[in-house]
């Protein structure tokens, strides 16, 4: 073991730490040193979104410990920005150890003076973010590693606006957190009377803000038999899903009881991701058995959604976070022209990496789209620099999740749900379905698809390679791909767009991203993003082509399919 890991075990062995903790310091020391030196070899880092990581004794892992300390230094960050009164809001969901870590988060802040709002009891990720802004809180924070497996957990920091936190802020906060350098560092305790519960009065103000995103509550209370079926997957989403849905309107929700009592063990699943169809098998089976209008899920955190539908065979699909997207933009966009609600200002956002066919969507509607960065942050931080000269109506990205309305700053799968089951409602009430809409869709503008492929890169030299790979796109791109000429390399680290058969440059106004795009002569975009957090680099492909007729959707979807295993292929990914 090298010397500064056991430098850091000693440390622990002698300081301010439970005897529990140094007994199982000393045990692993006997029966497993490689474990111990993992769970010291490093300090868990707290990054631009906070911390998350494996629960456990150590640096590197999530702990009272390593939460104290990053609660300490937020909480003199938060001193620095704001005089007079500062108070934040904390949440957390069901995972093991959630409350236990948003309980000593409430009492190191309160111990700094700070006032603390702590909701009583597990609560959804969105709202805290609703809180944070509805309080008028200075911060907060929600103890949850969202889809992760059981094992971890984790801390989202957010700021004033209930976002999480973007430039300078987010690197502002990194450095307070690693001036912590001991235990020793952290108020414990001492506040108690700055903390404040928060129960049913917050989560009526927020059931009353999802309602009025309605466009149409009169279509939800016609189709007020609409037959949904919905899964929390163990998580938050069961303690405001059902009571959002009563809201509008909906008395025929069937509960996926299997997976309706909140769980950090995730005992029906192996992975607790509604993007995972393994998560959403046993709400897929009761949708079938049932012969229902929709399926629903929700991550355990609830800031993510899955939709499960009928296709024109009647066999029951799972849509992706893409068609759910186009689905909810172009409902958003569509109905709120049709109800004469409309205004001229309306934007929408989406992060760059999702599907271009709500760029298509928005500008034939005369609506303007604008593509920030992945992550909501960024999608928040452009309403804040439009407030006031432009009208905020949703935004998305890939990954399962959707921002209705301005009252938030965060994804939120509560709110997703709602508007869903509008739009199954809406559909039905023309007699057609969710599914029915998606095609139509691609009649009008065209059928795109998309698919994200992963390549990890283990090992000591993972990051190089990915580094490398990196560099070898960037310095030497391919001309060809698939057999189409490569028009145009978006580069968001150089923040220079080219275009590669003129050679002429453009300046892309965005924060610097390690993200590259090559844009292909036949509208296809495929985009390389490592992760920040992990040896692994995120490939996603879009492509397209026109739709003739509603007939040949399937046939259509296995061409596209077939050119995305191309281009895969072709690039040596798989």
């Amino acid at each position: 073991m090298d010397a500064v890991t056991q430098l850091k075990i000693d440390k622990w062995l002698s300081g301010n730490y439970d005897q529990a903790v140094k007994d199982e310091i000393m045990a692993l020391q006997k029966s497993d040193p490689a474990a111990l030196e993992d769970a010291f070899y490093k300090n868990l880092e707290f990054g631009t979104g906070g911390l998350r990581g494996i629960m456990g004794i150590g640096t590197n892992r999530m702990n009272k410990y390593t939460v104290g300390m990053a609660t300490q230094g937020y909480a003199n960050y938060l001193k620095q920005c704001f005089s007079g009164e500062v108070s934040v809001a904390i949440a957390y969901d069901c995972r093991n150890n959630s409350s236990l870590f948003a309980s000593i988060t409430a009492h190191v802040f309160a111990a700094n003076g700070i006032k603390v709002y702590l909701f009583e009891a597990l609560r959804p990720t969105p709202e805290l973010s609703y809180t944070i802004r509805t309080l008028g809180c200075k911060g907060g924070v929600v103890c949850t590693a969202s889809h992760n497996p059981k094992e971890y957990n984790g801390y989202k920091a957010y700021w004033d606006d209930g976002a999480q936190m973007v430039p300078p802020h987010d690197k502002n906060v990194i450095i307070e957190v690693e001036k912590i350098a001991s235990v020793d560092d952290v108020k414990w305790s001492g506040g108690e009377a700055n903390i404040i519960s928060l129960g049913a009065d917050m989560d009526a103000r927020y059931l009353d803000m999802v309602k009025s995103l309605s466009v149409y509550p009169d279509v939800c209370a016609a189709q007020s038999d609409l037959k949904i079926v919905y899964t929390s997957i163990h998580g938050t989403g069961i303690v405001l899903v059902p009571k959002a849905l009563q809201q509008l309107g909906f008395n025929n929700v069937h509960i996926v009881e299997e997976q309706s009592i909140p769980d950090g063990n995730f005992p029906t699943v192996v992975y607790p991701n509604p993007e995972e169809t393994e998560a959403m098998s046993i709400g897929l089976k009761k949708a079938a058995a049932l012969d229902a209008d929709i399926l629903l899920g929700t991550d355990p955190d609830a800031d993510r959604v899955a939709i499960g539908v009928k296709n024109k065979k009647g066999e029951w699909v799972l849509l992706n976070g893409n068609q759910t997207a186009v689905l909810a933009f172009n409902y958003m966009i569509e109905a709120r022209k049709a109800k004469g609600i409309a205004q001229p200002n309306d934007m929408v956002i989406k992060t760059i990496v999702t599907t271009d066919m709500i760029d298509v969507i928005a500008k034939a509607s005369g609506v303007a789209c604008y593509n920030v960065l992945t992550g909501f942050k960024w999608i928040a931080k452009l309403i804040k620099e439009k407030e006031g000269k432009e009208n905020y109506i949703v935004g998305g990205e890939e990954s399962f999740g959707l921002m209705i309305g301005d009252k938030i700053r965060d994804k939120d799968a509560i709110s997703a749900v709602a508007l869903s089951c509008e739009m199954a409602a809406y559909e039905k009430n023309k007699g057609r379905t969710l599914y029915d809409k998606l095609v139509d869709l691609c009649l009008q503008y065209g059928f795109y698809k998309e698919n994200l492929v992963s390549v990890t890169k283990k090992g000591m030299n993972g990051a190089k390679e990915i580094a490398a790979m990196m560099e070898g796109y960037r310095n030497d791109p391919p001309l060809t791909i698939d057999g189409a000429a490569v028009a145009e390399l978006l580069d968001y680290e150089l923040q220079v767009g080219k275009n590669l058969q003129t050679g002429a440059t453009w300046a892309i106004d965005l924060p610097k991203s390690n993200v590259l795009q090559f844009v292909l002569a036949d509208g296809t975009k495929i985009s390389a993003r490592p992760s920040g957090t992990e040896p692994k680099i995120k490939f996603y492909f879009s492509v397209n082509a026109k739709l003739a007729d509603a007939a040949d959707f399937d046939a259509t979807e296995k061409l596209l399919d077939e050119k995305i295993a191309r281009i895969v292929s072709e690039m040596g990914l798989k």
